[in-house]
């Protein structure tokens, strides 16, 4: 009995709908790997950037001296913001974490003024604030530098771990989506495999076989690929709104590579996969088609 050609071409559109929906949802998954490692990165960048130490400052110190070690502080290229921090000031902040007034108790503030700084993520680590600790006790009026050794021991090892965990979990997910897109592409193939047999037999080269394919299959990748472009956008801005600080971009730039990747790898693992799955059925023998 000969089917409607209608009920063939609908069919033919709804295996195509379900094919660029399993890819989108796949290259879904690969932006999200990327977008994991990117803020990897500026969640450790961070966390270091607000690990601080504070300059301790003799209490005599002159306003004039204050401001001369601030703007030094502030030009070094370690250094990415300063906040000074005057004995009162430091007596309140003391208060509030206490929650008890001990200058009453003590009868005087025995706090010192300082300078609280921030060093850029790369300078964050024992090593180096270790030698910038050294530089700036050569300053004049710097009774010493403190911070706590521990605990930026403690977070860079626990970057360091997580860095690497992050890193294994997007290889693992790489793999695994491009695993699911070759598949479901051959799948698409294969059930299209009579047809190509047909073109075969009538005398059509490969490479006239192959053509109508690979223009179909960079099309679905095209398409796919600016359906899970959509589905980041929505992801990022989202995020961006609950954790502004922690995820998501503010560099447009950074934002248009994303997308960008994941348009040209969707177009390339589908030209790619239905090449070879093409490729596959023009040699093999008729007999062997209905196994």
């Amino acid at each position: 009995m000969k089917k409607d050609p209608k009920v063939i071409k609908r069919r033919l559109r709804s295996s195509y709908f379900i094919s660029i929906i399993s890819i989108s949802l796949l290259l879904f998954m690969v932006g999200l790997m990327g977008f994991l490692v990117l803020n990897a990165r500026n969640l450790s960048e961070y966390v270091k950037e607000n690990i601080s130490f504070s300059v301790i400052l003799d209490e005599e110190i002159k306003e004039v001296d204050i401001i001369r070690i601030q703007k030094n502080l502030d030009a070094a290229r370690y250094v990415k913001s300063t906040r000074y921090i005057t004995k009162e000031r430091a007596a309140s902040e003391l208060e509030d974490m206490l929650g008890e007034d001990f200058i009453s108790f003590l009868g005087y503030n025995p706090l010192s003024p300082s300078i609280e700084v921030n060093l850029f993520a790369a300078w964050a680590n024992p090593d180096s604030i270790a030698v910038i600790e050294k530089d700036i006790e050569q300053f004049q009026d710097v009774q010493e530098v403190y911070y706590q050794k521990s605990l930026v021991h403690l977070v860079n090892e626990n970057i360091k771990r997580i860095s690497i965990i992050i890193t294994g979990f997007s290889l693992m997910l790489l793999l695994i989506s491009l695993s699911l897109i070759n598949n479901t592409i051959r799948l698409s193939v294969y059930a299209r495999r009579f047809i190509i047999n047909t073109m075969r037999l009538v005398g059509a080269t490969n490479a006239f076989i192959r053509r109508p394919f690979l223009a179909r299959s960079a099309a679905h990748g095209l398409y796919a690929a600016i359906l899970a472009n959509a589905l980041m956008f929505g992801l990022i801005y989202t995020i961006q709104q609950e954790f502004a600080d922690l995820f998501g971009f503010h560099d447009l730039q950074t934002i248009g590579l994303l997308f960008l990747s994941i348009v040209i790898l969707g177009i390339i693992i589908n030209w790619i996969s239905t090449f070879f799955a093409v490729s596959r059925y023009l040699r093999m023998k008729t007999d062997d088609l209905y196994y």
